[in-house]
């Protein structure tokens, strides 16, 4: 979900699966601020749930955001049939982590590494 499209979702009022994970952050003052008057602008969300779209909405962009860098490995061919080339920038390594993290955190709490 894309940062501008997070207001919209807040007055839908939908509900994602959470982790049992918390964290603690420290904000400077004018995100704290910030933060205050989006809690205020939408009452019926909880503070955790608007931090947490934000957070998402963020992560989202920072990946859309890595540069593509070109490898030597032709993984693929287009339409046209011209070579579509390996990522070897940060993308895989960041999809590839999220992954493993994904299904630790999706894992029985029984059965994760602590």
């Amino acid at each position: 979900m894309k940062i501008r499209e997070l207001a919209h979702h807040w007055e839908e009022n939908a509900k994602g699966r959470l982790t049992d994970t918390g964290y603690s952050i420290h904000l400077d003052v004018e995100s704290a601020a910030r933060l205050a008057a989006i809690i205020e602008m939408y009452p019926k969300r909880h503070p955790e749930e608007l931090l947490g779209d934000l957070i998402g909405a963020a992560l989202e962009e920072l990946e859309r955001s890595f540069p593509y860098v070109k490898g030597s490995t032709v993984v693929a061919t287009d339409e046209e049939g011209d070579p579509l080339y390996e990522d070897i920038g940060p993308t895989p390594r960041f999809l590839a982590l999220s992954r493993r993290h994904l299904h630790e955190l999706s894992m029985p709490e029984d059965k994760q590494k602590h």
